[in-house]
C-alpha cells in the first residue's frame, strides 16, 4: 500500500485550484508541476512553493519518483497525454472530456489496461454537492422507482480561444451525460440526437457543425429508463448552466432555472426548495474546507488568486480524494477508463447521429464494464 502518492499536475490554469488540495491531503505528496509557458510556471510554483517545474512533459514522465499525473490541457491534447502518462508508468486523472473522438477513447481504454494503472476522468458534476445530495436520496430508497432524467449544459463561449469556435455542442457534454450515468452507475446503450438551429457562418467550417442545439435521447443498457441531454455554445441566449432533474416514483429533483436560486424536491405533487449539504464529512479533515470557497491555508502558504474552490458544486477536493484514495487502496476510482468511455462517447456519438439526421447510434462493446 503506498503511503503518499506522489502527484505532479500538468495545466495550471483550471489546473492550478488542485494543488492546495493535494498539499492538504493526508495522503498525496505535490510533487511537481507542469506547464508550457515558464513565467507563467514560475508565477504558480512561487506562489504554492512547489519547486520541481517542467515546461516539457515528456521530461516529467521520465521522472520515477512521480506516481501520478493530473492532466488540465486543452481537450485535443488529452488523449495523447493520457496515453502517454499510462505507458510511461504512472496513474493518470484528466479533466474532462476524455477524449474527442471514439478512436482516441479506446487508446486509452488499452493503454489502461496493458498497463495497470488507475484513469480517472475528473468528471465535477458527479462529485458536486448536487449530484451527491440526490444519490443518498437514491440509495436510501427515498427517491423510489427511477422513472427518466433530463439533463443540460448551456453556455456561451464567445471570446474563447479560437479552437473553440464551432465546437459540435455534444462533443464536451459529460457534465450533462454524466449524472445521468452515474446515479445507478448505469451505461449508454445507444443515442439519438437531434440538432437544431444554426451558429455563424464563419464558425461552421472548422468542424463542418451547424448546429446551435444538440440534443440527444440516451438509452440505458439493460432497463427501461431513457435519459434527455440538451446542450449548446453559441448562438443561443441562456444564463451559464449545469444542470440535471430526476424524475422518480416517490420523490424527483429539480435543478433551479436561475443561478443562485434553491433547487426543489417534488414529493408526489408538492414541491419544497430545499438546502443541499456540502458532505464535507466524507472527507479526510485536512481538505474539508476546499468544499465551500475562500482562502485557504496549507500551513505554509494561502492562496485566493489561483482558487475557485466552492464552484464545480464543491466537487474539487472529492475529485482529488476520489483519485488519491482509489490509488493507495488498489481499487478502480470513477469513473475509470470505460465508464468514462461510455461518458463520453456517448456525446460524441451524440453528434454524429445528429448529423446524420437522428439516426440511432450504438455504444461500442469496449465502453461497457458490468
Amino acid at each position: 500500500m503506498i503511503k503518499a502518492v506522489r502527484i505532479a499536475v500538468v495545466g495550471l490554469e483550471f489546473g492550478a485550484e488542485f494543488i492546495p488540495i493535494y498539499q492538504a491531503h493526508p495522503e498525496a505528496e505535490m510533487a511537481a508541476v507542469c506547464q508550457r509557458t515558464k513565467e507563467h510556471l514560475d508565477r504558480v510554483g512561487e506562489a504554492f512553493g512547489v519547486t520541481e517545474r517542467y515546461t516539457d512533459y515528456s521530461e516529467l514522465l521520465k521522472d520515477d519518483s512521480i506516481d501520478a499525473v493530473h492532466i488540465n490541457t486543452p481537450p485535443m491534447a488529452h488523449a495523447d497525454h493520457v496515453v502517454d502518462g499510462l505507458e510511461a508508468g504512472k496513474h493518470v486523472a484528466c479533466t474532462i472530456p476524455m477524449a474527442l473522438s471514439v478512436e482516441d477513447c479506446k487508446r486509452i481504454v488499452e493503454a489502461s489496461d496493458r498497463n495497470g494503472r488507475k484513469y480517472m476522468m475528473m468528471e465535477t458534476v458527479v462529485y458536486s454537492r448536487e449530484f451527491l445530495y440526490v444519490k443518498s436520496l437514491y440509495d436510501s430508497g427515498e427517491l423510489g422507482r427511477v422513472q427518466f432524467y433530463r439533463s443540460s449544459h448551456q453556455q456561451d463561449m464567445t471570446g474563447w480561444p479560437s479552437y473553440w469556435e464551432g465546437f459540435p455542442p455534444m462533443w464536451n457534454a459529460t457534465h450533462a451525460v454524466s449524472p445521468t450515468l452515474a446515479l445507478r452507475r448505469d451505461e449508454a446503450e445507444w443515442v439519438q440526437c437531434a440538432g437544431s438551429g444554426r451558429i455563424e457562418e464563419r464558425m461552421i467550417s472548422q468542424y463542418n457543425s451547424p448546429f446551435a442545439i444538440e440534443s440527444t435521447h440516451i438509452k440505458f443498457r439493460n432497463t427501461d429508463v431513457f435519459a434527455e441531454v440538451t446542450r449548446s455554445l453559441f448562438e443561443t441566449a441562456r444564463q451559464y448552466r449545469e444542470s440535471f432533474d430526476v424524475y422518480a416514483s416517490k420523490k424527483s429533483f429539480e435543478w433551479t432555472q436561475v443561478e443562485g436560486e434553491k433547487h426543489i424536491i417534488h414529493t408526489g405533487e408538492s414541491p419544497e426548495r430545499i438546502d443541499v449539504p456540502d458532505f464535507a464529512d466524507r472527507l479526510p479533515k485536512p481538505i474539508r474546507a476546499f468544499t465551500t470557497g475562500g482562502v485557504y491555508d496549507t500551513g505554509e502558504h494561502a492562496h485566493r488568486s489561483f482558487i475557485q474552490g466552492g464552484g464545480h458544486g464543491g466537487s474539487h477536493p472529492h475529485l482529488a480524494h476520489e483519485f488519491i484514495s482509489s490509488i493507495v487502496e488498489d481499487r478502480e476510482p470513477y469513473p475509470n477508463a470505460r465508464q468514462a468511455a461510455n461518458i463520453t462517447c456517448a456525446g460524441i456519438l451524440s453528434h454524429e447521429s445528429a448529423v446524420r439526421g437522428g439516426e440511432r447510434v450504438y455504444l461500442p462493446e469496449f465502453t461497457f464494464w458490468k
